[in-house]
């Protein structure tokens, strides 16, 4: 059965990354949770999309050039990740996206720390665009599933996958085709388009092998197609 993945939460139906993203995605009853995170000056781990941090006011905040109190000052919804996952609290699965230009070793030490208090491997995936993250995420937690996140290119997709022994790939629903998605569901891999918001499309890839389904709008997808 095709599986629900809330894009940020439920980005289309509450400000994406934040507390009230995450409850209305897992009142959507979807099976798994994306987030991104990036790292501020400080070495405070953030959910956070964005490079830059945009306030009401018009300012524009570099995250890795601000310290964690500047940022929270300007974004009081932002979120650490400790406490994203401390309100998931092994619900349900999170896909923790590390963007690109991120320094992990702050990221695999909050992860570290999640797993000493009881979260477990399938608690957990990894994702990132960035293959040379994904390869230190995948040296440091070897255990977790990586997810290979790709725009286009599908040789490059299963390429990067072979590197971190995954058969996860997330990738921009916009160049995929029945075809490709029947070819790789053959070789074994669990395909997710992103970001896919049409549930009828949606259903005629589930009946050529799509795994899942990256979305805004959960609700959409609730209760036929769950």
């Amino acid at each position: 059965m095709m599986k629900i993945i809330g894009h940020r939460g439920a980005k289309g139906l509450a400000p994406e990354n934040t507390a009230a993203s995450f409850e209305k995605a897992i009142d959507c009853g979807v099976d798994e949770i994306e987030l991104d995170v990036r790292v501020s000056r400080d070495g405070v781990v953030v959910v956070q999309h964005d490079a830059e941090l945009h306030d009401p006011a018009g300012n524009h905040l570099s995250v890795k050039g601000s310290d964690y109190a500047t940022l929270l000052a300007h974004k009081p919804d932002l979120m650490t990740f400790t406490a994203a996952m401390q309100l998931i609290n092994r619900r349900v699965p999170v896909l923790i996206e590390v963007k690109p230009d991120v320094s992990t070793a702050p990221v695999i030490a909050e992860i570290t720390a999640l797993q000493a208090n009881g979260w477990l491997d399938a608690d957990m995936l990894l994702g990132s665009f960035s293959q040379p993250i994904l390869r230190e995420l995948h040296q440091a937690l070897p255990t977790i599933t990586k997810v290979v996140i790709e725009r286009w290119s599908g040789v490059r997709a299963t390429w990067r996958a072979r590197q971190v022994n995954t058969k996860r790939l997330n990738m921009q629903q916009l160049w995929l085709w029945s075809g490709f998605i029947r070819a790789m569901q053959r070789n074994g891999y669990q395909l997710a388009p992103y970001t896919l918001n049409d549930p009828h499309k949606a259903r005629r890839w589930a009946k050529v092998g799509i795994y899942a389904v990256i979305t805004d709008f959960p609700d959409r997808f609730q209760p036929k197609d769950h």
